[in-house]
């Protein structure tokens, strides 16, 4: 097996990782309808089962630097395969609400720890001009599993009363296949440098990643060796972070403001409310899958050549759009048509080549080696923690306030993040991950002596 199809095979074998990350995310909104009905939920009940696996994901989030850290990436991503694995078997054969919720809790915390290190393991292994796709691959497998969760929602659907079992269930196959994938791969070589002094092992890894950039890449991190030793979560709020800690809380909240994960969990409840029947309504929510997947594989394409920035400023203009677009349909009760679901595919399609390409891999570069575990688990539970207050409050928004005004809203959101994009957002594209960073915060890449703003 060649060097370059090695770094491939264990970057996606961590992105597994995100598929399952993806259908879980995405596999409630075929069986929250039925579970509302099934328990006799109330608005708060529902809302709360919707959003459990996202209260889990928080946990996670916040969490998964200290295994990443003190046990390993390879362990860490084994624990996430264990956690999908029993997640999908008890929330299939759970009898009763509260035992439900535990093992969506479960799941959600597996996905919260994905979220920190599967794309912080793929960062610590790829070659910097490949960073960007290889670390995208993990966004690429969430949208993957979103749309494998759709499409298995669509064919399970009418399989009978307890088809809300298999939908949830069937989760257990691609768990198993992660658990074993795992196994093959090895652990991060900076891992292995800064936390248990095995420079050898590692140098034999960073070989495979690259041969002529090994022995500098074990001499730039062995220069971390002792911030490292001195890392903990407290010394990422110091004012040397300041700016890597706003931008990844910046990049998070727009990353959820957007809407996305409302429009991902409640996709046929809001084709619904566009006057498509429930069958049209689950259709075109794999649609939705469909075009989240194509548009990301564009995003995975242009990234390490277009940068980080770029793809974040076309994919403003153009959620700004689509987003309005959906607004002005509720507002003009312009529905009972295609409209609204094309605009919201629009919409999908923006957002998989600019925010869902670009997040992980943003997120993963920006921090130094000695607070990347922590700053990536800060990126993501602030993700999370945006993701629960949306997708809990937008069944009750959107009905009090109605389509209209929630989708204007997070137009309004998009356009701040266009500012961000534009004033605030550094390149980061071929940058070390031991790049140092000036006083003022910007990205030096001394083996091309670039400042990147």
């Amino acid at each position: 097996m060649s060097q370059n199809l090695k770094v491939f095979v264990w970057s996606i074998s961590a992105a597994l990782g995100g598929f399952l990350f993806g259908f879980d995310t995405a596999v409630i909104s075929g069986v929250e309808q039925t579970l509302q009905k099934l328990w006799n939920l109330s608005v708060f009940e529902h809302g709360f089962t919707v959003s459990i696996a996202l209260i889990g994901t928080v946990l996670g989030a916040i969490l998964g630097g200290i295994p990443a850290e003190k046990y390993g990436r390879k362990i860490s991503l084994l624990l996430i395969a264990v956690l999908y694995l029993v997640s999908a078997l008890g929330s299939a054969y759970a009898n009763e609400w509260t035992t439900f919720l535990v093992f969506r809790l479960l799941g959600g915390f597996g996905v919260g720890v994905s979220s920190v290190v599967a794309p912080m393991y793929i960062s610590e292994i790829a070659a910097p001009s490949k960073r960007g796709r290889l670390v995208a691959l993990f966004q690429f497998n969430i949208v993957f599993g979103i749309l494998m969760a759709y499409l298995s929602n669509y064919l399970l659907g009418e399989m009978g009363d307890n088809s809300w079992r298999l939908m949830l269930g069937v989760q257990a196959i691609p768990s198993v296949i992660f658990i074993l994938a795992t196994l093959g791969i090895p652990e991060s070589p900076r891992w292995l440098i800064l936390k248990r002094g095995k420079v050898e092992e590692a140098r034999k890894i960073l070989q495979t990643i690259d041969a002529s950039e090994a022995d500098k890449v074990v001499y730039q991190i062995q220069q971390n060796v002792y911030a490292a030793s001195q890392s903990n979560f407290k010394n990422l709020f110091k004012s040397i972070y300041k700016r890597p800690v706003t931008l990844a809380i910046l990049f998070a909240v727009f990353n959820q403001v957007s809407g996305i994960n409302a429009i991902i969990y409640y996709a046929p409840r809001i084709f619904e409310m566009a006057g498509l029947g429930k069958d049209s309504a689950l259709l075109s929510s794999a649609g939705i899958g469909l075009v989240n997947l194509i548009s990301t594989l564009i995003g995975l394409s242009l990234i390490d050549k277009f940068g980080r920035r770029n793809l974040m400023i076309v994919g403003s203009f153009g959620l700004i759009l689509s987003l309005g677009l959906v607004a002005q349909a509720f507002y003009t009760n312009d529905l009972g048509g295609m409209n609204v679901p094309i605009f919201l595919f629009l919409f999908i399609g923006f957002f998989g080549f600019s925010q869902g390409a670009v997040i992980w891999v943003f997120i993963s570069e920006i921090f130094p080696n000695e607070v990347r575990a922590y700053g990536q688990a800060l990126g993501s539970f602030t993700h999370w923690i945006m993701a629960v207050v949306i997708s809990f409050s937008f069944p009750y928004i959107s009905a009090t306030f109605g389509g209209g005004l929630t989708f204007t809203f997070f137009a309004l959101m998009m356009v701040l993040q266009l500012l961000f994009a534009w004033k605030m957002m550094p390149e980061t594209k071929g940058t070390s991950l031991e790049a140092p960073q000036s006083p003022k915060g910007e990205f030096f890449d001394p083996a091309n002596n670039i400042i990147h703003f």
